[in-house]
């Protein structure tokens, strides 16, 4: 027959090939509408440079360093110190000044709607927002904390190393003497140097997305990190209980060797290090980030929650100083906070405090160009505050350029070589009731709420009127549920509060409030974690460093071990 034959010729098979081309080409280019990507994500095709940025694709696969900043303009400055003469009421940046190259970390608007739900860099306000986080050090110092992350087999997902082990706490030649005997066993090179001024154990924390999954697999690599609870029947669930439900959500295992450094780390759940640095709800874990960390995975999560935690603890610190203050103030207000109500900074049962009361000012003396790298981008991006002083450099990235040339190593150099001097530059701030209740407004919602208790019966305010005040400060939603979103701004409620002449005593009393309860069980649940032998240990170290008068990080800020963190 004639089709046998047909379907047989190779003639046959080239016309069915080029019909089914054609074909499938034109149904795909007449294909309906709803079949189109609609992804909100996709970038439209152009072919500016914006198009693709392969050097952001790669820091979004790596997710251990910041992206590059783009070059930016020696420009004026010379309106931060007019800013406090503005006209507008609003704690925000207006929109005009969105071309302005300083703008970079903070676009308009960002604060009223902050999605926590974010899974990638690129859904960050700004491709380079919140690179004021990343502090300088030494890379080879660098290199040698991040091989110590892939010694753990354990997915971490978001990791920052701190304390007096990465960031000096004296300035100077009354850093700790060389002569020290060193924790680490067999430490790098690298660790060695930067650790010159007197070696100490390198605090970490890192973060998880799954607790029990972490401890289990953490449990089948390095069970000797553990104390006696991995002997526990279902070791890694009741762990994770114990982690989350007790104390600030974070586990502590301390003096342990890896890689011959004596490190201690702690394990937090993402979504409770996220709570609590945008609602401050134990101020724990967001006092340690409201200071020089060196973040080694970043988390874009992560990085959003944490801007919004820095410029509270800003606003914070400013509501509780006057109109004129230098940055070692400012910054000594701000690494306080965390502070206030831990009971470590306190004596009880005769036993003296196991922190050198010294403590904070160590910390912002030695390491104050990276105070002032994480702040300075915020102070000039708030319209109520500004630098007041003539020796103000007048280029864009002044600050960065200024923590980069003290880096060095952990030993930091005399305060006298630091632009400004051991105070720093001088500010000054607009005591405007409006500008200021803007401030209380802003302030993260766990605490915001505290402060508007303790003012309820201070003023006498009745239930049913202050349900309608709180009410009116819940502003995630618009009117009506339209999803729309309210810009914060402070009412006459606000207003009085930022008026009060004690909302000095009455802020650092909610912050105490914050801190007191989470630090004290997260003290006891440190005999369990750590075992009673470590957190005995780690008790002297402390006070024989206090009574030396050497603030050693390794506590609040320095890692809070098995038993103090």
């Amino acid at each position: 027959m004639a089709l046998p034959k047909l379907a047989a010729s190779p003639a046959y098979y080239s016309l069915v090939t080029a019909n089914s081309f054609v074909l499938g080409q034109t149904a795909w280019h007449y294909r309906p509408a709803r079949f189109r990507s609609t992804h909100p994500q996709k970038r439209p095709l152009t072919s500016t440079p914006a198009q693709k940025d392969p050097q952001l694709d790669n820091y979004n696969a790596r997710q251990d360093q910041p992206p590059p900043l783009p070059p930016l303009p020696r420009e004026s400055r010379q309106r931060t110190t007019s800013k406090t003469n503005s006209t507008s009421s609003t704690d925000t940046r207006p929109t005009s000044t969105s071309d302005d190259s300083s703008n970079i970390t903070l676009p308009p608007g960002w604060e009223d709607n902050p999605d926590y739900k974010i899974t990638n860099f690129s859904q960050l306000p700004h491709r380079n927002f919140g690179y004021n986080q990343h502090i300088k050090i030494n890379d080879d110092f660098k290199e040698s904390l991040r091989q110590i992350l892939w010694q753990f087999r354990a997915p971490i997902r978001y990791a920052f190393a701190y304390g007096s082990g990465v960031f000096s706490q004296k300035t100077g030649s009354s850093s700790t003497s060389s002569t020290d005997l060193s924790p680490h066993p067999n430490p790098p090179k690298a660790v060695q140097d930067w650790q010159a001024s007197g070696a100490k154990i390198i605090d970490f924390i890192f973060g998880v997305t799954h607790t029990q999954h972490w401890h289990s697999l953490n449990l089948t690599q390095h069970p000797t990190h553990y104390s006696g609870l991995r002997y526990l029947p279902y070791a890694s669930a009741a762990i994770s209980h114990i982690q989350d439900d007790f104390g600030a959500g974070i586990y502590y295992n301390p003096y342990i060797t890896v890689n011959g450094t004596m490190i201690k780390y702690g394990v937090v759940n993402l979504d409770t290090l996220a709570t609590d640095l945008s609602d401050w709800n134990t101020l724990y874990l967001a006092g340690r980030l409201q200071k020089p960390v060196k973040i080694l995975r970043d988390d874009a999560r992560i990085r959003l929650a944490n801007q919004v935690n820095l410029i509270s603890a800003l606003r914070t610190a400013l509501l509780m100083l006057p109109e004129r203050f230098s940055e070692r103030t400012l910054y000594e207000r701000i690494a306080g906070l965390s502070y206030l109500g831990d009971p470590r900074m306190t004596s009880y049962f005769g036993m003296g405090a196991s922190e050198d009361p010294r403590k904070i000012r160590n910390i912002v003396g030695a390491q104050l160009p990276g105070f002032r790298q994480l702040y300075v981008p915020l102070i000039e991006n708030l319209p109520n505050v500004c630098f007041d002083d003539r020796r103000m450099p007048r280029g864009v990235g002044w600050d960065k350029e200024d923590a980069v040339r003290h880096t060095g190593s952990s030993g930091t150099s005399s305060g006298s070589e630091v632009l400004g001097g051991v105070e720093g530059l001088e500010l000054r701030q607009d005591m405007d009731p409006v500008k200021r209740g803007n401030m209380v407004r802003r302030l993260p919602k766990t605490f915001r709420r505290k402060l508007y208790f303790a003012y309820k019966k201070e003023f006498g305010i009745p239930g049913s009127a202050f349900d309608e005040v709180l009410e009116a400060s819940e502003d995630e939603s618009g009117a009506g549920g339209s999803g729309s979103f309210k810009r914060r701004e402070g009412g006459d409620f606000e207003r009085r509060i930022a008026a009060q002449e004690d909302l000095v005593e009455m802020m650092a009393k909610c912050v105490r409030s914050t801190v007191a309860w989470p630090s004290a069980t997260q003290s006891v649940k440190g005999i369990f974690t750590g075992g009673l032998g470590r957190s005995w240990k780690y008790y002297g170290e402390k006070r024989a460093k206090g009574k030396k008068g050497v603030g050693g990080e390794g506590g609040k800020d320095g890692g809070k071990d098995g038993k103090g963190e």
